[in-house]
Parts: structure tokens; sequence; C-alpha cells
């Protein structure tokens, strides 16, 4: 339970201290890359470099109400210019310090980014696919339902047809009426998009402009001085979480934008701000969040389900999200097992590092997996390969010694006793591991073999 406190001290001292990197963190944004850029400097000329494109230091605090009006105002070369700036502010290049990126100075950006957002998704889905209306059968044969436009019937001497209604309806059944073939104007309205449609240009607009919204929110969450502001906001979380839910028929870009911002926030993030009194402004509810995510780790995309696997790995370990996690643990642990599998370094790191939460804080999860086909032999594989990162190899090695101090995975353990010693005697740097492991299996006899062998003797 030590990762617990370990995550939660991460947490609280935030801005204490270099803070560990993030996958995919823009170049330039931790002191090892900030050294390593200084070295390269040193050896290539700046002629060789590219073109660079600098913001001043003071521009967001002269620009920062011109940027959200430029936002929320909806006109294509103000939107264009403000995203372009976001865009810039945004990345540190090098070691340039972006203090004036902060969220906070620049009071309702993220709110005017995520409408932006919600504009494109308003009109994403194609018509056909859009939840259809439920048919009306309450009053099927009165007059007046009281739904609709109905009320008409009221004020006139014929009777409309009422729209929704079944065969019995008594307005469908009266000969001679001359306007059941017109179309009300009511119907026209709801047939069509709307006034002011789009074409296709025009939508392709809004999906880049969505896109690169996003893709400014994600840079935000690499910030550290960003992450308890955007982890608190919940219009942010409903539009990130509806994203993912989304995403098969979403953008591929923006949802990856989406699930990295989430695994940014994940230290911080505590599921249960979907049920708090905050203003909502799209329905999402814990349950549904940990269903999209659960849905990106079964994603065929590398990027997604590596993704969603550190992003598991990252909230099992904080006690108030642990409750929402449980009832998905049999589908994520053999999830994980699957990923380990893909040749894709970056995949088994993925898994390797959700497992390991997994197991020291879900006792369910550390007795079935030792039972699980496959699970122990791709984690051997991936210490005897070895896995490029020594820190991965050490992870599974550790998911093993888990396995064997519960008492009851000694049996299936056992099978695999041969490999433990050879890895023992082979690699010197998990020596020490598999010889603990060998411990726990060989010197302390579970207690239905004793019986057996007792019963035998007899």
């Amino acid at each position: 339970m030590q990762k617990r406190e370990q995550g939660k001290s991460c947490g609280a001292a935030a801005g204490n201290g270099t803070p560990p990197p993030k996958r995919g963190r823009p170049f330039g944004s931790t002191a090892a890359s900030v050294a390593s850029a200084s070295a390269a400097d040193s050896v290539a000329p700046s002629t060789l470099l590219g073109p660079s494109l600098q913001v001043h230091n003071s521009f967001s605090e002269q620009n920062n109400k011109r940027i959200v009006l430029a936002l929320q105002s909806g006109l294509k070369s103000e939107l264009t210019w403000a995203l372009n700036t976001l865009t810039l502010l945004s990345f540190k290049e090098k070691d340039d310090i972006r203090k004036d990126a902060c969220l906070a100075k620049i009071p309702g950006l993220l709110d005017a980014l995520l409408q932006i957002i919600d504009d494109w998704r308003d009109i994403a889905l194609p018509k056909e696919h859009r939840k259809g209306h439920r048919a009306r059968t309450l009053g099927a044969n009165s007059v007046v339902t009281g739904f609709g436009n109905e009320y008409e019937a009221l004020g006139s001497n014929t009777l409309l047809p009422q729209s929704g209604l079944g065969s019995g309806s008594s307005a469908a059944e009266i000969p001679g009426q001359k306007n059941t073939s017109k179309r009300r104007r009511s119907e026209w309205w709801l047939d069509e998009d709307g006034l002011f449609n789009l074409d296709d240009e025009g939508r392709a607009e809004k999906q880049q402009c969505a896109v690169a919204a996003s893709n400014i929110i994600r840079n935000f969450s690499f910030m550290p001085e960003n992450e308890i502001a955007m982890a608190q906001h919940r219009h942010c979380l409903e539009t990130v979480f509806q994203c993912i839910e989304d995403h098969i028929i979403e953008d591929e870009e923006l949802v990856t934008n989406a699930i990295e911002t989430i695994v940014n926030l994940a230290p911080l993030l505590d599921l249960r701000i979907f049920s708090s009194p905050k203003p909502s402004y799209i329905k999402i509810t814990e349950k549904s969040a940990v269903q999209a995510i659960m849905g990106m780790l079964g994603s065929p995309v590398k990027a997604w389900h590596c993704a969603a696997s550190e992003f598991l790995g990252r909230m099992i370990i904080n006690p108030d999200n642990e409750p929402l996690f449980l009832p998905f643990v049999p589908q994520m642990y053999k999830r994980l097992v699957d990923i380990l599998s893909l040749q894709a370094f970056d995949a088994q790191a993925a898994a390797i590092g959700a497992l390991y939460n997994l197991v020291d804080v879900n006792m369910d999860c550390r007795l079935k997996l030792a039972s699980e086909r496959w699970a122990v032999d791709r984690m051997l594989k991936v210490i005897k390969t070895p896995h490029p990162v020594p820190e991965v190899c050490r992870k599974a090695a550790m998911i093993i010694e888990h396995l064997a101090s519960d008492p009851q995975n000694r049996i299936s353990l056992l099978a695999y006793e041969n490999s433990f010693a050879e890895i023992l005697f082979s690699d010197g740097r998990h020596s020490d591991t598999f010889a603990r492991i060998l411990f726990e299996l060989t010197s302390k006899p579970n207690n239905k073999i004793a019986a057996l062998t007792a019963v035998n003797e007899l």
C-alpha cells in the first residue's frame, strides 16, 4: 500500500521539485530533455535547427481577453488566430518557460476551448445515426394528446394528423381530410438540420478547430501548474470522457488528445466529481467513465490501449477510485495479459505498469492472475527477452513475487520452478527477487499439500 501514499504525496507536492516525465511530454519540458537540448545546441550550429516561432513572455497578459473573445466569437479569422496563438503558448520549446500559459491566468479560456469542441460534437453525428423519437401511444384515441403542436386542433374545425400515433388514431380514420398529405411547418423544421446549415467544407473547418482545441487542452495538461485546475473542472472532464466514449465514430486525433489528457491528469483525478453538486454540462457518470476507459483498453489501436493501460494503473492506486474499478477487474487483467503478447515494447510496459499496481491493491486480481493462462509465461518472456527498459523487467519480477506471497498461488507457480531457478542463476539483476520467490514456494508448504501428504502416509 506504499504506492497509494506515494501517489497522494506526489499529487500534493506537485509544485515541489521536478515532476516525473509524462507520456508524450513536449520536447524541453523536463530537466533531462533540457540538458540534452543544450548539449545538442553546443554541437550543431543554430542554422541547422530550422525556423522557430517565438512568443513574447508578456503576450498572454496583454491579449488574454482578446484570445478568449476571439474563441467565443465563432468568426473564422479570429478563431484561427486564437487557436494558432494558443498552440504556440501551450508548447514549451527547449528551455523556454511559458509561465503565461497557465490557465488560471486567463479566466474563461478553458471553457471557451471546450465550447469549440462541444460545437463540433453537436453537428458531428449524421442525423440518421441519432436516436429517434419514441413513439407516443398515450391518448392515441383522443383528439388532442398534449404532445407536439397538436394543441392547434383546438382552434380549428378540422382535425390535424397526429404524428407518432398508432393506426388506431381517430384523426387518421376520419375520412375527407384534405391536409393529410401536407406537411406542417414544424415537421419541415424538425426534418432539416437547421437554418444555417454547413456544407462539407464548413464541417471540415469545424472539425479542424475542434481538433486544434483538443490539442491545446492536451498541451496544457502537461504543465504542472494547470493540472489541479483541469482535474477539478467538471466540464473539461465530461467533454474528454465523452470523446473517449464515442471513440468508434469520433475523429481519431480528437480521441487521442482526449485519452492523453486524462492520462496526464490521472494522479489528481477523482471520478466522484461526476456525482458532485458542481454544474454538469454533459451527462457522464462514474460508471460510464470507467466503461469508456475499458472500451479504449479493448481497442486494437496501440496508442489507445497503451494510454488506457497507463491510466488504469495510475487510477487504481487511489483508494477513492478503487471501488469504481472493482466490477471491471476481471476484464481488466485479462485484457492486460493479452496486451503482454504484443511485440510492441511500449504496450508491454503499459500493461506491466498497470498489473503491478493492480496486484498490489486488489487481492482478487492477485489470486486469479496466477491461474490465468499465459500470464506468468508472458511476464517471464518480458524478463528473459529482456525489455529495453530495466524498470519494466523489475516490475514484472515484482508481480510474480506478489503472486508467490499468497499461499493459494503456490500450486500454480510451482510449475514454473525451473524457469525461476534459471533466471536466478543466469540474471544477476533479478537474482534476489527470484531467490525470494523460490523461498516462498519451497520453504512454506501449503496447508493443502501438507494435509494430502499426511493422508497418503496414513
